[in-house]
């Protein structure tokens, strides 16, 4: 299985998938940091994958995408954006809206 492969499989096969630096318990940058607290304030349930882990993947993610940096979130399949959209996102309430759009529960509904 090629790198794009898995990568396919795991954004297909979970409905929100974080590729960062670091885990959800121990971020290891700053911009993977926050959106994993802003996934954890909303109460969205996640796959973390830590892309320091492996350097075919950390450049694979980049190549999937087309996105030069990481991390990069993905709901339901779909590539939503890196730290600064999701941010805004989130600050505008149209990431909670996309989870409930999406379908997945989380712990804070939007207004």
């Amino acid at each position: 299985m090629s790198i794009q492969d898995w990568i396919k499989n795991e954004v297909d096969s979970n409905d929100v998938v974080l590729f960062m630096k670091g885990t959800p318990n121990f971020p290891q940058c700053g911009f993977s940091g926050q959106v994993v607290q802003i996934l954890d304030y909303v109460g969205a349930p996640y796959k973390g994958i830590n892309v320091l882990e492996d350097d075919e993947l950390r450049q694979g993610i980049k190549e999937f995408t087309n996105w030069p940096t990481i991390p990069q979130l993905y709901v339901k399949g779909e590539f939503v954006g890196g730290c600064d959209i999701i941010r805004e996102m989130f600050q505008n309430q149209e990431l909670q809206g996309l989870f409930s759009e999406k379908g997945i529960e989380t712990t804070q509904q939007s207004a």
